[in-house]
């Protein structure tokens, strides 16, 4: 038996994976900070939800991803502060990040995560590794759905140039 086969559990994570997972937990860290301030800039109710679903699934994933980095011995990244909650009323209309401004921050967000997940699930060589990076792709693509949806049926969508004139056979 070598040391890559058995239960994987037992192998060793390759530098790949532990910088992998460390930079993706100190990355939802200051991604549930800043979803966290959207929040309370955010007037619409429907985003607030995908909002709370989005700190929802990052928390969910990062004690997924502090277990396994303190098994292996490794030192967590800093996480900031939650953040208060703030009445949007108090925050004067030019210091405000708009519903629009947050809803394309979380798309591109997603966008960056989904290409994060499958990075890491193609660099793996432990099997959960990269079947946790598959469920983690999943949710993000899901929720990214979700998001599309919303930025659609409330108008905030700014699609690139459509191409509706096809040209004669």
């Amino acid at each position: 038996m070598g040391i890559l086969s058995g239960n994987p559990n037992d192998e060793p994570l390759h530098y790949g994976e532990v910088f992998g997972i460390w930079t993706n937990l100190a990355t939802n860290n200051g991604l549930i900070a800043a979803y966290q301030t959207f929040f309370n800039h955010t007037g619409d109710q429907d985003l607030q939800k995908l909002i709370e679903e989005f700190i929802y699934s990052m928390k969910d994933e990062n004690k997924q991803l502090e277990k396994i980095l303190k098994v292996n011995g490794v030192g967590l990244p800093p996480a900031p502060p939650e953040r208060p909650e703030a009445r949007l009323e108090d925050i004067p209309p030019g210091a405000r990040f708009y519903d629009p401004e947050i809803s394309a921050s979380l798309s591109m967000n997603v966008a960056a995560g989904l290409v994060a997940c499958s990075k890491a699930m193609g660099m793996s060589i432990r099997e959960d590794i990269g079947l946790m990076y598959g469920q983690f792709h999943l949710n993000k693509a899901q929720l990214g759905a979700k998001l599309l949806r919303l930025n659609k049926s409330k108008g905030w969508l700014v699609p690139p140039p459509l191409h509706v004139d096809f040209p004669d056979k």
